[in-house]
């Protein structure tokens, strides 16, 4: 499948024709899935600084957020009794604090 994907930017030469060097990919797990996710949450709510420092950041999208904690819940579903305790963990302390705080971004957004 991997050969069939177009070259990305990590296969191309620099201007000296090395090839750039970029990090390494972390192992597609479980846990990096739950990751991805509530990291996108999180800076879909404006708790992640984005861009460069000193520019305004981004106003928070609530319903992209909101998208992503549903996902989140939706894997915990799906993946009911299959998952190690570790795995569990992880899942359910990510949707129950991306709840907590998408409220309190909500509350405390500007009128």
């Amino acid at each position: 499948m991997r050969d069939q994907i177009e070259a990305s930017p990590r296969d191309e030469e620099d201007d000296d024709g090395d090839l750039e060097s970029w990090p390494d990919l972390p192992a597609p797990d479980f846990d990096f899935l739950v990751y991805s996710l509530r990291l996108q949450a999180e800076l879909n709510l404006g708790l992640l600084p984005f861009g460069a420092p000193g520019e305004e950041q981004p106003p928070a999208d609530f319903d992209l957020a909101r998208h992503n904690i549903d996902l989140l819940a939706m894997l915990q579903e799906k993946t009911k009794g299959n998952l190690t305790n570790e795995e569990q963990r992880a899942l359910d302390n990510s949707i129950t604090e991306l709840r907590f705080r998408f409220v309190q971004a909500q509350e405390s957004r500007p009128e």
